[in-house]
């Protein structure tokens, strides 16, 4: 009775393990990341041990080109690591176990290369503005680019600001002002 009862409960165990790692791959697109990459990275989170990837495929029922795809992006956010065991020649992978690390990583990442182009281009309409601000004398038209030429400004103090930010995140300074929960 007791080994059918440990069964039972292995059973439990996998399906609330699996339910977790469902929620975690439907929330990855808040990361930019697909739900099938997300589901890797939540399977390899709750291994007990280092994955290949061919144990990757395996617990999946994806094609290894899909599983070294995935696992190429997660490393490029910072979220799984490789390593190396001395006589294996296959590379060995294991997630990242801090949360807080990995968030800011990819945060910054993610939104660093977005305000640093959206102040460029701020910084490129706000240039042809001022050019065509030069050229014109329609007084209705000189209105309208400086109005817009503020909005702009205000955009970019903006973006500055949200680098300012990131900044904070990349660096760890955020967590002076929200501290992590241990």
């Amino acid at each position: 009775m007791s080994e059918e009862k440990d069964s039972i409960n292995w059973e439990k165990h996998e399906d609330i393990v699996e339910r977790f790692i469902q929620t975690i791959a439907r929330n990855m697109n808040l990361y930019g990341i697909n739900p099938s990459i997300g589901r890797l990275y939540g399977v390899l989170y709750f291994s007990d041990h280092a994955m290949t990837l061919d144990d990757m495929r395996e617990a999946l029922s994806m094609s290894k080109t899909s599983m070294s795809t995935g696992v190429r992006a997660l490393s490029d956010m910072k979220m799984v690591e490789s390593i190396h065991k001395k006589g294996l020649r296959k590379d060995l992978y294991l997630t990242e176990e801090d949360w807080y690390k990995s968030f800011t990583s990819l945060f910054g990442i993610r939104w660093r290369n977005q305000t640093e182009t959206n102040i460029e281009e701020a910084d490129e309409a706000i240039e042809k503005l001022q050019q065509l601000l030069q050229t014109t004398d329609d007084e209705s038209l000189i209105n309208k680019i400086n109005l817009d030429l503020e909005k702009l400004h205000y955009a970019r103090n903006y973006y500055e600001w949200l680098m300012n930010f990131i900044r904070m995140i990349e660096s760890g300074e955020i967590f002076k002002f929200v501290p992590k929960n241990e």
